[in-house]
């Protein structure tokens, strides 16, 4: 497969573009309330992908179409960032982490269900080990917590899932570009109820911040769900994609080493090397089964 038909590039853009992100929100949210971050940030989103639009001279969704990019703004921008942050505020960082692991998982499991997609066993034994490497690198680190912000994080694991399985129907009809412009900007519309907070802690914060949210709505946002739905079409299977989202938390923390100074203590890096070895299982294992196969 040639470098330009690959699917992985655009998935490595995307999770890099979120790591960023989480490294920036910890930079922003001594301004800005979840809500009013999530507001400022999609929109800022939607005005670089409009700009783009208008450039480029897109055309509109078909009329019959409009109904799955609705729903996409809903699911995958309103309903997926305001669960998320509610879920994120009563518990901890490492069980945020632990329970937005399961996209992938529930992404395979809808792609069973609603394109027939199946996975061998061996992937289905590589992401346990992605899992199980998120959970070493985030619970030793942190403690778990259990109360009702599970259910909220839960939902926002599932809204995210159901947003791919949307973005792999969109995208084949639809660039990855129209497909991500016009759900975000149903999404912002929807996310514009909190805009007076928005804009109040907007006028209060340096000009510095100004900034901050706008690298998180015009790459973390507009420019990785872009990749992201790009990956989605180019991609076999949906969970190849999605397999992306395990390395997330470890990319976070080494843009933290590297740029908060943060430290890289024992539990990234084998946590980091957990994931990495379930990734190339995921993404290799067929050469090692093929291979076996071979010298029988």
């Amino acid at each position: 497969m040639k470098l330009r038909d690959s699917f992985h590039p655009y998935a490595a853009t995307t999770i890099f573009f979120w790591a960023i992100s989480y490294i920036i929100t910890r930079l922003t949210l001594h301004w800005f309330s979840p809500l009013s971050l999530s507001f400022l940030r999609y929109l800022s989103a939607s005005a670089a992908l409009l700009v783009l639009a208008l450039a480029i001279k897109m055309q509109p969704p078909r009329t019959r179409d409009l109904p799955w990019f609705i729903l996409g703004g809903f699911v995958g921008c309103f309903l997926n960032i305001v669960t998320y942050n509610i879920g994120q505020s009563t518990v901890t960082a490492a069980t945020a982490s632990i329970i937005i692991a399961t996209t992938p998982v529930m992404t395979a499991l809808l792609a069973r269900l609603f394109y027939g997609e199946r996975l061998p066993l061996y992937k289905w034994a590589a992401t346990a080990v992605e899992f199980c490497g998120v959970a070493v690198l985030t619970l030793l680190r942190g403690s778990l917590s259990v109360n009702r912000g599970l259910v909220w994080l839960l939902l926002a694991a599932f809204t995210l899932a159901c947003y791919n399985i949307i973005q792999r129907r969109l995208t084949k009809a639809y660039s990855g570009l129209q497909v991500t412009a016009f759900c975000f900007f149903f999404g912002a519309l929807m996310l514009a109820i909190y805009a007076p907070g928005a804009f109040r802690d907007l006028s209060a914060a340096p000009r510095i911040q100004w900034l901050y949210v706008a690298v998180m709505g015009v790459l973390s946002s507009g420019a990785a769900y872009v990749t992201w739905a790009i990956a989605f079409a180019k991609a076999p299977q949906m969970s190849q994609v999605s397999n992306y989202m395990f390395f997330t938390p470890f990319l976070t923390s080494i843009l933290g080493f590297l740029l908060l100074r943060e430290t890289l203590d024992a539990p990234t890096l084998i946590g980091g090397g957990v994931i990495i070895c379930g990734m190339l299982l995921f993404n290799f294992g067929h050469l090692l089964f093929r291979r076996r196969d071979q010298l029988r």
